[in-house]
């Protein structure tokens, strides 16, 4: 960052407070931009599908981003309250009739309040007995929404009706191309309040908690209130991702929000890189992705390695602990730094620095 702003002089505050600050930036950006919008022209709906997860996975990643990287708050209830914002949007939309974007958005506050309740624990724990803390919050909401029969009917799932809004109803041919729309627009409108979050009083206090939590006491920032915000604006956060899963599956049931989903998302913003918004969007894509790429390898080699076709889910297991490992060890900061020193050298060649 800081070689981005070398040269940059600003006149106002206006100047300064912009997020793009050199023509380089505003072309990467539109750029991306565009590739968003062509995007779903340009890929078949099985991988518009998987891009489709990869911006829940997104809004969910951003999130815990804010709680982990950017608060130092360690978590491993995300899966908790995934199902916590899929099933409270899913049943204000089906049995309490409310319209889908309230019933999201009632999802976001639900999850929200339930965070900062399961974040208490963080006003006296650090470090790996809040980690502790939070699976325990994992476990809990799981064995609630596994036993409490209400929930289901007895079902053990619920079922959400077909997206309708304003009167129109998405059609089963173009359903990932419609859901695309909606669920970009909403990752890039996370995206944009999680980075404007962090020049706000409120997110400098989370980056204080992080950095140095009793310097961050000393100089008047409320620890209490600093981490309760944090669980709550992360939680609600994930709340946002899990109602969208909810809505564009079109089934809910606990299977799907698993230790192994928390242990996901965590390694989405390792290997994103933590305290880096972009990082929790590349790791989302990354780690998203890493599943259908091998299985389209192990066919691709199956003449030549048929025991990866053969074994492919054990592959996938081991391909993904591989890559938390490999991050862990030789790059810790993740795809944003391997970013940023690209074009680092981009920006300086032919010199080194």
């Amino acid at each position: 960052m800081a070689a981005t702003a070398t040269g940059i002089h600003h006149t106002s505050y206006a100047s300064e407070l912009r997020l793009r600050h050199t023509h380089a930036e505003k072309t990467r950006l539109g750029l991306m931009l565009a590739g968003l919008v062509a995007l779903p022209w340009l890929v078949d709906p099985y991988w518009l599908g998987i891009i489709n997860t990869i911006g829940i996975a997104v809004v969910g990643a951003v999130g815990l981003n804010i709680l982990v990287g950017f608060t130092g708050q360690i978590s491993l209830g995300q899966g908790g309250f995934l199902a916590v914002g899929a099933f409270t949007s899913a049943l204000l939309a089906g049995r309490a009739g409310l319209p889908v974007p309230l019933s999201i958005a009632a999802a976001v506050l639900v999850t929200a309040g339930i965070g900062a309740f399961f974040g208490l624990p963080a006003l006296r724990l650090k470090g790996l007995y809040l980690a502790i803390a939070t699976l325990a919050s994992q476990e809990i909401i799981l064995f609630t929404v596994r036993r409490w029969d209400w929930l289901t009917a007895g079902q053990g799932f619920i079922d959400v009706d077909r997206l309708s809004l304003f009167g129109y109803k998405i059609q089963r041919l173009s359903f990932e191309f419609t859901w695309y729309w909606i669920i970009a627009g909403i990752a890039v409108l996370a995206v944009l309040a999680a980075r404007n979050l962090f020049r706000t009083a409120l997110g400098r206090s989370f980056m204080a908690v992080r950095d140095q939590d009793i310097a961050a006491s000393a100089i008047g920032v409320d620890l209490t209130r600093t981490k309760l915000m944090a669980f709550a604006v992360s939680s609600g956060y994930v709340g946002l991702a899990g109602a969208l899963t909810a809505h564009y599956t079109e089934t809910v049931t606990w299977e799907r929000f698993t230790l192994v989903v928390s242990i996901q998302y965590l390694a989405m913003i390792i290997v994103g890189g933590l305290g880096s918004i972009a990082g929790a969007v590349y790791g989302a894509a990354f780690i998203v992705l890493l599943p259908p790429l091998l299985s389209e390898l192990a066919d691709l080699l199956r003449p030549a390695v048929p025991f990866l076709a053969d074994q492919l889910p054990a592959v996938q297991v081991a391909a993904f602990g591989l890559v938390i490992v490999l991050f862990l060890l030789f790059e810790p900061r993740g795809l944003n730094r391997i970013w940023q020193r690209v074009k680092d050298y981009i920006r300086f060649w032919p010199f080194r620095y």
